[in-house]
């Protein structure tokens, strides 16, 4: 056995690797997933975070299972990841000042993060999204609030056209 890891060891310097990534927990809630595409979010040219959106076989569709993970590249409150999300839903139409149990349900699941973390949600049309904070599971959101929630980047009137281009892998 010892022979073997060692010769594991050396295919793995051989090409480049250290070590053997698991796949993301959230590919057992989304078998087959592959990334669709991604791209980085930046406000006044400081990148926030890098987005990539999942799906199975790499192929987008709203009305099936996807997954979006981002990685931040700088510290944020939870507090301000609601805020942020209430603000850009509300621009989208989301009935937000009607439905105060919004901004608890995405406190619950949206928590600080600082640079290298990754924040994943899975969306399953009709049931809701879970999401995670690097591979643990922070909660879950109901299908209403996570439909308006992921429409934050995915909907065609996002106010981040070129954003939602780079993860729909339409700038490949």
């Amino acid at each position: 056995m010892d022979t073997m890891r060692k010769l594991l060891m050396v295919l793995l310097l051989a090409l480049g690797l250290t070590s053997l990534q698991a796949a993301p927990v959230f590919t057992q809630l989304l078998p087959g997933a592959q990334q669709v595409g991604q791209g980085v979010f930046k406000r006044f040219g400081w990148s926030i975070y890098e987005a990539r959106l999942y799906a199975s076989g790499g192929r987008f569709d709203a009305s099936k299972p996807y997954a979006l993970s981002l990685t931040y590249e700088r510290t944020i409150a939870g507090d301000r990841l609601v805020q942020a999300s209430l603000d850009e839903m509300r621009k989208l139409g989301a009935p937000v000042d009607e439905r105060p149990e919004w901004a608890a349900a995405l406190s619950q699941v949206l928590p600080s993060v600082s640079k290298g973390v990754t924040l994943t949600g899975v969306y399953r049309p009709g049931e809701g999204a879970v999401f995670y904070e690097q591979d643990k599971e922070t909660g879950r959101i109901d299908d209403a609030l996570a439909r308006m929630f992921f429409a934050i980047w995915l909907d065609p009137r996002t106010s981040e056209p070129s954003l939602r281009q780079s993860l729909l892998g339409m700038n490949q």
